[in-house]
C-alpha cells in the first residue's frame, strides 16, 4: 500500500485515505462549487441566446455531471474513473445541432476545470495535504483525465457536424431557424404563409408526419413541418381566420391520436402575422418541457404558462427556494412533512379540516405543522401565501422534470 505522511503531524497515512478525505471536503462544497461555475459559465455565453430551452437546461445538468465526475476522480485517481458520461456527449452533440461553437464549448469546460482546481487547492491546503505529494498526484491525475474528456467532447461535436448534411430538408430547418432569429425573411422556399394566423407545435412525433398532414387537411389549416436535428419536429399550422379556443381543443385530441407510443407534442397560443409566428414557437419551446407521454402527452402554453415561467426565471427560482422553501426544509424529514401539509392546505382551497382529510391524519397535527411553517419563514402564511405556493409548484416542476434531488434547478 502506499503510504504518504502528513505535515502537520507526521502520521503517515494512506494515499487512498489522502484521496477520500479530499473529496469529502470537496463534496462539501459541491454546491458553492457549481454556483462558481455556472456563473462563470455563463459570462461566456448565456445559454439563453439559444432559442431552444431543452439546450439550456441540458448545460445546467451536464456542469453538474462534469463535477460529480471530476469528483469521482478526485477520490478514485484517475485510473479506476469511468469512461466518459453519455450526457456530456450528448450535450456536445446539441451544442452543435444549436450552432454553438466549439470554442465556447471548450472554453466552458476550461473555466470549470480552473474554478473546481482553486477548490481543491484550498482544501488540500486547509486538510494538511500540500507538501505530502499528493495534491501534485491529484492535479497530474486531474490534468490527464481533463485532456481526454476534452477530446471525447471535441470528437462528438465534429462528429455531429459532420453528419448534418445539407440536404433539403436541413435546409429548411435552417432557413426556419434563421426566420426564427430574425436574421432572414425570404421565406418564398418555405411554400407556407407567414401572414395568417398561426398555432406552433413542438414533439417527438416519430414517423407522424403523414398523419400531421392529413389532420391539416382535415381542419383546413396550412402544415409546415420542420425536423431540426434535435429528434423532434417543429410544426406550424396556419389559417387565414382565428384560432377559435373550441377548435384549438379539438386540434388537441385528434393530434393526440397520432401520436406514437412514447411520443408528446406541446403547442403555442394562437398568434398572427411573423410576430405571432415566432411567438407561438417560443411557447411550445417551453410548454414542451411539461408534456409527459405517459401523463399528458399533449400539453398547450396556456395550461403551463406560470409553471413554465418560473422555471425559465433563474433568479425568481433561487429567489423563491431561498426565501420560502430552504427555511422549511431544516425540519423532521429535511421538511417533507411541513411541505407536504402546504401542499394539500393550498390544494383544499387553505382549508384545515379539508387538508388534515386528504393527508389522513389529525386537525391540529395540521394546524401545528401550518404554525411552525410561520415560524421558520418569520411570516404569516397568509401574508406570503401566492409566493409560498408559487415556491411548492416550481419545486414540484423541478422533481418532475430532472428527479428527486434536483429541486434546487436544472443544471
Amino acid at each position: 500500500m502506499k503510504i504518504i505522511s502528513t505535515p502537520r503531524n507526521g502520521r503517515q497515512i494512506p494515499i487512498e485515505q489522502a484521496r477520500r478525505l479530499l473529496s469529502r471536503r470537496l463534496r462539501a462544497r459541491e454546491a458553492e462549487i457549481e454556483a462558481a461555475v455556472v456563473a462563470r459559465v455563463f459570462t461566456i455565453q448565456d445559454p439563453a441566446e439559444v432559442s431552444d430551452p431543452v439546450y439550456a437546461q441540458g448545460l445546467r445538468a451536464s456542469l453538474r455531471t462534469a463535477i460529480d465526475y471530476a469528483l469521482v476522480a478526485v477520490e478514485r485517481g484517475e485510473e479506476r474513473t469511468p469512461a466518459t458520461p453519455p450526457f456530456l456527449l450528448a450535450q456536445a452533440r446539441m451544442a452543435a445541432r444549436n450552432e454553438v461553437r466549439l470554442e465556447t464549448v471548450l472554453r466552458r469546460y476550461f473555466a470549470g476545470y480552473a474554478i473546481l482546481t482553486e477548490f481543491a487547492i484550498g482544501e488540500a491546503e486547509d486538510g494538511g495535504l500540500v507538501g505530502t505529494g499528493v495534491l501534485q498526484r491529484l492535479l497530474r491525475g486531474q490534468a490527464a483525465l481533463f485532456d481526454r474528456l476534452i477530446e471525447a467532447v471535441s470528437e462528438e461535436y465534429a462528429r455531429e457536424a459532420a453528419d448534418r448534411s445539407v440536404c433539403a430538408e436541413e435546409r429548411k430547418a435552417r432557413k426556419v431557424k434563421q426566420i426564427l432569429a430574425c436574421e432572414l425573411l425570404e421565406t418564398g422556399e418555405l411554400n407556407y404563409d407567414l401572414t395568417v394566423s398561426h398555432v406552433a407545435g413542438i414533439g417527438q412525433l416519430g414517423d407522424a408526419g403523414a398523419g400531421l398532414r392529413r389532420l391539416a387537411t382535415q381542419f383546413g389549416k396550412s402544415l409546415l413541418l420542420v425536423h431540426p436535428w434535435d429528434g423532434r419536429t417543429w410544426m406550424w399550422l396556419g389559417a387565414r381566420s382565428a384560432f377559435e379556443q373550441e377548435e384549438l381543443e379539438e386540434l388537441k385530441r385528434a393530434a393526440a391520436g397520432l401520436l406514437p407510443s412514447g411520443g408528446a407534442l406541446a403547442l403555442g397560443q394562437p398568434g398572427e402575422n411573423l410576430e405571432g409566428w415566432r411567438l407561438s414557437h417560443r411557447q411550445a419551446l417551453a410548454a414542451f418541457a411539461f408534456a409527459d407521454a405517459r401523463r399528458q402527452p399533449v400539453v398547450d402554453y396556456r395550461e403551463v404558462a406560470l409553471r413554465a415561467s418560473l422555471l425559465g426565471d433563474e433568479l425568481l427560482a433561487a429567489t423563491l427556494r431561498e426565501s420560502y422553501l430552504d427555511p422549511l426544509d431544516t425540519g423532521r424529514g429535511g421538511g417533507r412533512d411541513l411541505k407536504g401539509t402546504l401542499r394539500a392546505y393550498f390544494e383544499c382551497d387553505r382549508t384545515i379540516s379539508s387538508a388534515a382529510a386528504a393527508l389522513g391524519v389529525r386537525r391540529h397535527t395540521v394546524s401545528s405543522r401550518l404554525r411552525a411553517v410561520e415560524e421558520r419563514l418569520g411570516l404569516s402564511i397568509s401574508d406570503c401565501a401566492a409566493e409560498l405556493e408559487a415556491a411548492l409548484r416550481l419545486e414540484d416542476v423541478q422533481q418532475s422534470l430532472y428527479g428527486e434531488h434536483s429541486a434546487a434547478g436544472p443544471d
